[in-house]
């Protein structure tokens, strides 16, 4: 396996630093992950599903949202739908590439943004959900509730987030609070797979029957039992990229590479 660069334009004017995952062989198709909120490209989770679904043949694009690793832009003007056109630009310059994603990928809040997201991307053929929350106000449980109250004062504050401080502006909070994800998740009319460990601490298990009673069929559920919300063991993200390439084998393109043994 490989990885190159993959830098492409925001429709916001910032570029975006993008990384793919390249399988030996021909790919069987092209993914798209999104990585979980402040996190970025390179966090453990992203990186070792990117790479476990290369191993089993599935090219992936993983890239920072903007303000986070290597991408530009601030996270200070970063919202939810900022982060959703961003991943429908992510899809456009890897179709143009020549790659068409056939596959969404989406960590915790990104699993969100891809949701949001794919009813504007006709060529993915299916999606898929990591811990991710029903809801994208749920996002907001990770402010305290006097840093909330000091960005809904001031317009914005510096809070701490995941142990590294932001600046986080109330035009944040706002976009949040405006999503009507279930709407998005009833209309989405693609397979859809739910990965949710029982044990997630951060975006409770409630998230993804929310998301699977909103959702049409065809709609599958996976129990990551007791993985961590960050899949920080490298056997569980192995175990989510096996199980993701062995669902989606049949909404891959038939024509995309080798077989499916």
């Amino acid at each position: 396996m490989a990885a190159q660069a993959f830098d492409f334009d925001s429709p916001h004017g910032y570029r975006l630093s993008g990384k793919l995952e390249l399988p030996d062989g021909a790919p069987r198709g092209w993914a798209i992950l999104a990585h979980c909120f402040t996190c970025g490209k390179d966090v453990l989770a992203a990186s070792r599903i990117a790479r476990a679904l290369a191993s089993n043949g599935v090219g992936v694009l993983r890239f920072d949202f903007a303000g986070l690793g290597t991408s530009g832009g601030s996270f200070a003007d970063a919202t939810f739908a900022a982060d959703v056109a961003d991943l429908i630009a992510a899809a456009d310059a890897l179709a143009a590439a020549g790659k068409t994603p056939a596959l969404l990928i989406g960590h915790s809040l990104g699993g969100a943004a891809v949701l949001a997201a794919a009813g504007a991307m006709p060529m993915v053929r299916a999606v898929v959900t990591i811990g991710a929350p029903a809801d994208v106000k749920h996002v907001l449980h990770q402010f305290d509730p006097a840093s909330l109250a000091s960005i809904e004062s001031h317009g914005e504050a510096e809070v701490q987030l995941a142990g590294r401080p932001f600046i986080v502006r109330k035009t944040f909070i706002d976009d949040a609070r405006q999503h009507d994800l279930k709407a998005r998740i009833a209309d989405l009319r693609r397979p859809l797979l739910v990965m949710h460990s029982p044990r997630d601490a951060t975006v409770g298990i409630d998230n993804a029957a929310g998301i699977f009673a909103a959702a049409k069929h065809p709609k599958s559920f996976i129990s990551l039992d007791d993985a961590d919300h960050l899949l920080t063991r490298r056997a569980d993200a192995d175990y989510t990229a096996t199980m993701i390439a062995a669902w989606a084998a049949r909404y891959l393109p038939q024509d995309a590479g080798v077989a499916v043994s």
